[in-house]
């Protein structure tokens, strides 16, 4: 890119029931644009999957077209290698050994790279959250419709590591410690709290962080749960909360297409430039409910990031009638 080009990646956010999308100023990690949510396809194959995605960067590159020529980073769970999807987290088996970054750049036309979605979301907090400066090993997991890990020792990503996945009295741990688990059970935050602990227990045994990062939905609500951890390590919320794997899906878009990031001017620094749209929308109640928000994602039940069935509801009202009927705007 050009000293005069706005720094703007596009960052995708792929979950087991909603796709998340935006523009983003990747020197300060901030949305550029509005957020847009539509439901993952069902099933959810590559296919159905790079359809939605297609339509969905179109509607950011319109509505902002500084994004027209933007890299492309695509958060997924799976463990991502060389481009390749290796596993299928929540979403359909055909991923497993898919050549998806070749797939993804035949239909975006522009350069796009695939990540592990908990290590995109890991980036954006260890550059622009909770995880700025911090040494040793940190650890985030994100708790939504399964549970994705991301591991940092003195600031370098350990990728693919998928501790969701890690055998616990027999079955994956995210089947009892994902924030889906305890919509799905009808848990009280008290008896959810003691399956999240054995997870935490377990990887604590394992690899004694000095920190851990929970992301997802459910981190606005740490009060309910954390105090009743007692796991002997620093816990806090993630800082940029849903927003986390689009932003960090960006930035490392932005890095692999050669981009300099640290030594660019912001969007605010550049000359002529309005205010970037969507600041604070990570701040508060408010976010899981943001403007931008596509109809019909149907995120706060199927990523377990709602706070229960009665706030699902509500969010469901307030989205209207269209939502409830699962009904999809992108053109």
């Amino acid at each position: 890119m050009s000293e005069t080009q706005v720094p703007i990646a596009i960052g995708i956010d792929v979950g087991g029931s909603g796709i998340k999308g935006a523009a983003v100023d990747v020197t300060t990690g901030r949305l550029a644009g509005t957020r847009l949510r539509v439901p993952t396809p069902q099933p959810s194959t590559p296919e159905a999957c790079i359809a939605v995605i297609t339509r969905m960067v179109k509607r950011i590159v319109k509505e902002l077209p500084a994004a027209a020529g933007a890299p492309a980073g695509v958060g997924i769970p799976s463990v991502v290698v060389r481009g390749h999807t290796k596993s299928a987290a929540n979403i359909d088996a055909g991923w497993i050994d898919f050549d998806a970054d070749r797939a993804f750049e035949k239909a975006l036309k522009r350069d796009v790279w695939l990540v592990n979605d908990a290590d995109a979301a890991g980036e954006a907090e260890m550059r622009f959250g909770v995880g700025v400066g911090r040494k040793g090993t940190v650890i985030l997991l994100t708790l939504g419709t399964g549970v994705g890990s991301a591991i940092y020792v003195d600031g370098r990503l350990v990728p693919n590591t998928e501790l969701g996945h890690m055998e616990i009295g027999g079955r994956d741990a995210e089947r009892r410690s994902s924030s889906a688990a305890r919509t799905r059970r009808g848990l009280s935050w008290k008896a959810w709290a003691e399956d999240l602990d054995e997870h935490l227990l377990a990887i604590n045994k394992l690899f004694s962080p000095d920190l851990f990062i929970l992301g997802g939905g459910v981190s606005k609500r740490t009060d309910s749960f954390v105090p009743r951890l007692t796991v002997p390590v620093e816990i806090v919320p993630a800082a940029l909360r849903n927003e986390a794997g689009i932003v960090g899906a960006a930035l490392i878009a932005a890095e692999r297409a050669g981009w300099r990031v640290a030594d660019m001017p912001g969007v605010a620094d550049m000359p002529g430039e309005a205010e970037v749209p969507g600041e604070g929308e990570a701040q508060g109640e408010g976010e899981a409910q943001g403007e931008g928000d596509m109809p019909g994602e149907a995120e706060a039940q199927g990523e377990g990031e709602a706070q229960g069935e009665a706030e699902a509801q509500a969010e469901g009202e307030a989205q209207g009638e269209a939502e409830a009927q699962g009904w999809d705007p992108l053109p």
